[in-house]
């Protein structure tokens, strides 16, 4: 199996077909305290059932969908409505454009409370997402690792740890080629917040 860690923000994590940047510390300290903080305090979490290969179980972890009045977003069996963008979801949105060049009109965000909160093997095909989806992925909290993995090869692994205040950009054919999770872990975390900005067509 061929797995990596990757910290670095010159180079793309994948070795072929598709674009992944990360940036470990893109807010500094005292950003990330705070909009952990308030991010957590703030957004009307809720933990949905979703249908995984004809079952219905709940999701493993909290979720909140904002952004654009117009842009709901469905996948795996949900269909979600978005709330109104806060200041910090704003703030937060509009320093990561800068490096992705685009606009994201939405986020879906996840809050795992605990090592045992996760995310699966999934790509983020949605046909709302567009042909190539870019996908700004920003953590607060704990760290977590992050995993890609080849979709017709799942032997070559890439990884990374997501640290309070880094910022994760996937973008080109990424989503055509490459799956990706946050697995378990038995490790004593506390909780870690993950927003993934989004275009919805």
């Amino acid at each position: 199996m061929q797995q990596e860690l990757f910290n670095s923000t010159t180079e793309n994590l994948l070795p072929f077909d598709g674009e992944v940047y990360f940036y470990p510390a893109f807010f500094n300290k005292a950003e990330s305290d705070h909009y952990l903080k308030n991010i957590l305090a703030n957004i009307q979490w809720k933990q949905e059932p979703i249908k995984i290969f004809g079952k219905t179980l709940m999701q493993p972890r909290l979720t909140a969908w904002y952004g654009d009045a117009t842009k709901k977003y469905s996948y795996s069996g949900i269909t979600m409505q978005p709330l109104p963008w806060t200041p910090d979801l704003i703030a937060i949105k509009q320093k990561i454009e800068t490096i992705a060049a685009v606009n994201f009109t939405s986020a879906l965000l996840n809050l795992y409370r605990n090592g045992q909160d996760s995310m699966g093997w999934h790509r983020d095909n949605e046909p709302e997402l567009g042909i190539n989806p870019v996908i700004g992925s920003v953590s607060f909290g704990d760290a977590r690792m992050f995993k890609l993995r080849n979709y017709a090869d799942k032997k070559i692994i890439r990884q990374a740890i997501l640290t309070h205040g880094s910022f994760l950009l996937m973008k080109g054919a990424t989503q055509h080629y490459w799956e990706h999770q946050v697995p378990k872990t038995n490790a004593a975390l506390k909780e870690r917040i993950n927003i993934t900005f989004r275009i919805i067509n």
